[in-house]
C-alpha cells in the first residue's frame, strides 16, 4: 500500500471515529456556562472546565448553557429546541437549572419548584429520550452564602428536592450537584471558599477595577473542582460512557 494511500485510510478511519463519537450537550445557566477569555476573565462555569478532564477524542462536549436563563426562558427563547434538534442517538444531556428560576419577581424567568419547573424539566427529559438520547438531571450547584455562627446557608429552597423527585419518578439519572458543592465550601471554610468564586480586591483585577464580591459563579480553580464533583458523580452513577474520563 502507498503512503498516499495509507495516509487516506488513516484520515477515513479518523473521520468514521469522530462522527461515531457521542455528544454531551450541556444545558443550564451561568455557574455551567462558557465565559469569554479575553479581555482576562478569572470567571469560569463549571460546563467550561468539564471538558478538559475527559477525552477528545471519546467524546464531543457542546455547552449550550447561558447566562441568566432558567428553564422556562431558556425554552421561550428557542434555546431547547437547539438543543434537542442537535440530538443523535447514543448522545447524552446534563441538564442543571434553578438560579434564575427562583426569581420569583421575574415573570420572563420565574418557574415555581412544584409547578413549571418540574414540568420543564419532565419535558427535557421526555424530549431527550425520544431523540434516542440520556438525560441526567443535576441539582442545582450551592452558594457561598455563610451565616453569622458560620453555617453554610442553603439558598435553593425547594428547587433541588424538586429535582430529586422528577429524578426518582421518571428514573433520571442525578448527579447531586447541590449537597457535593455545598460540602466543598464547607470543607474550604468561610474564607478559603472565597478562592471557589470571585473576590478581588479593589485594583487587583482589571475587569473589576473597584473590586468584585461574587459568592455564585466560579473562578477557575472552582469550577474545575465542581467540574471534578460531577465527574465523581458520573462515575458514581456508572453510566456507560465511563471510559470518557481521562
Amino acid at each position: 500500500m502507498s503512503r498516499i494511500l495509507r495516509a487516506l485510510v488513516l484520515m477515513v478511519f479518523i473521520a468514521a471515529a469522530v462522527y461515531a463519537a457521542p455528544t454531551l450537550h450541556l444545558v443550564g445557566d451561568s455557574t455551567m456556562a462558557d465565559k469569554p477569555k479575553e479581555p482576562a476573565n478569572p470567571e469560569t462555569g463549571w460546563g467550561q472546565a468539564l471538558p478538559l478532564l475527559l477525552r477528545p477524542e471519546a467524546v464531543r462536549v457542546v455547552n449550550y448553557a447561558m447566562n441568566g436563563r432558567s428553564t422556562k426562558s431558556f425554552i421561550d427563547e428557542g434555546r431547547w429546541a437547539a438543543v434537542v434538534a442537535a440530538l443523535r442517538p447514543g448522545d447524552f444531556v446534563i441538564i442543571q437549572f434553578a438560579h434564575n428560576d427562583e426569581k420569583d419577581q421575574d415573570p420572563k424567568r420565574y418557574a415555581a419548584p412544584r409547578g413549571a419547573y418540574q414540568d420543564n424539566l419532565r419535558r427535557f427529559v421526555r424530549e431527550t429520550r425520544e431523540r434516542g438520547a440520556t438525560p441526567i438531571l443535576a441539582t442545582p450547584v450551592a452558594r457561598r452564602k455563610w451565616s453569622a455562627a458560620g453555617e453554610l446557608v442553603e439558598t435553593h429552597g425547594d428547587y433541588p428536592a424538586a429535582v430529586r423527585a422528577v429524578a426518582a419518578e421518571d428514573k433520571v439519572p442525578l448527579l447531586e450537584m447541590n449537597l457535593l458543592t455545598a460540602e466543598l465550601e464547607r470543607a474550604h471554610g468561610v474564607e478559603g471558599s472565597k478562592r471557589l468564586h470571585l473576590h478581588y480586591a479593589a485594583g487587583i483585577q482589571p475587569r473589576w477595577p473597584e473590586g468584585v464580591k461574587d459568592d455564585t459563579h466560579f473562578s477557575e480553580y472552582g469550577a474545575a473542582r465542581v467540574a471534578a464533583l460531577a465527574v465523581q458523580e458520573w462515575l458514581r452513577l456508572g453510566l456507560p460512557a465511563a471510559e470518557w474520563v481521562k
